[in-house]
């Protein structure tokens, strides 16, 4: 089996972070192994999360501003902006997604939902028609990694927080999922910042198996035969 290229997205500001130390793990078991490892480092990068006309080269309609507009015209004409550039080129290079992320206020770090939005553009990633099991990035594979401050007890069925299932939904389901990607179950770090060092070692030792065991597996990519845009019927969608 040759090696994969896999792109890991990383949303935590702080570089002594145990986020950072998943994604280092993982990568470093990764790259033992033969693989290929990019790593988005979104804040280090200074990425900008907000969505706008800066994210074009070129113009839809300049009365309106619609984002699927724009980024349809910019993916048909290649004019996103050389920071969204970059980041498909990754997107695109890549057999396996990972995100390491904490788990903010119920969700990721806005950094990581604003990557989402502008790099995982309209006509790049995904079109109308194509979803889920027909989804433009079907074939690949993704992992999230994330931690979070609650305890198992608090993400239980019957804790204040509900199942982690449902809080990364939006992500899995919503986001990865529905691009094509077949996502691996989640990894958790509960309550990160509140266990032993062994059980952090433990922790990490498990991550980066586990990002290991899912580049083992067979890949194999979906490429479209055509321009995604050309795999949208008519009409088939309306501005909101």
């Amino acid at each position: 089996m040759g090696g994969h290229n896999v792109l890991l997205v990383l949303a935590n500001p702080e570089p002594a972070s145990f986020c950072h130390a998943l994604a280092e793990a993982a990568a470093g078991a990764l790259r033992t192994d033969g693989h290929d490892v990019t790593i988005s480092d979104l804040f280090a990068q200074g990425f900008n999360p907000v969505a706008g006309r800066h994210d074009f080269l070129t113009v839809a309609d300049p009365e309106r501003f619609h984002y699927q507009s724009e980024q349809a015209k910019a993916a048909r004409e290649n004019a996103f902006s050389s920071e969204i550039t970059a980041e498909q080129a990754k997107v695109a290079a890549a057999d396996i997604l990972v995100f390491v992320f904490p788990l903010w206020w119920g969700s990721p770090p806005a950094i990581l939902k604003g990557w989402l939005e502008r790099v995982l553009a309209y006509g790049f990633a995904y079109v109308d028609g194509c979803r889920f099991d027909t989804g433009l990035l079907r074939g690949r594979r993704a992992m999230i990694g994330v931690t979070t401050g609650g305890t198992v007890e608090r993400f239980s069925p019957q804790g204040v927080y509900g199942p982690i299932e449902g809080v990364l939904y939006p992500v899995r389901r919503l986001a990865l999922e529905y691009m094509g990607y077949d996502v691996e179950e989640p990894f958790v770090a509960y309550a990160a910042p509140r266990v032993s060092d062994e059980e952090r070692r433990q922790m990490l030792d498990e991550f980066a198996g586990r990002a290991v065991e899912l580049a083992h597996r067979d890949i194999d990519r979906y490429e479209p035969p055509c321009h995604p845009l050309d795999l949208v019927p008519r009409n088939a969608w309306k501005r909101s």
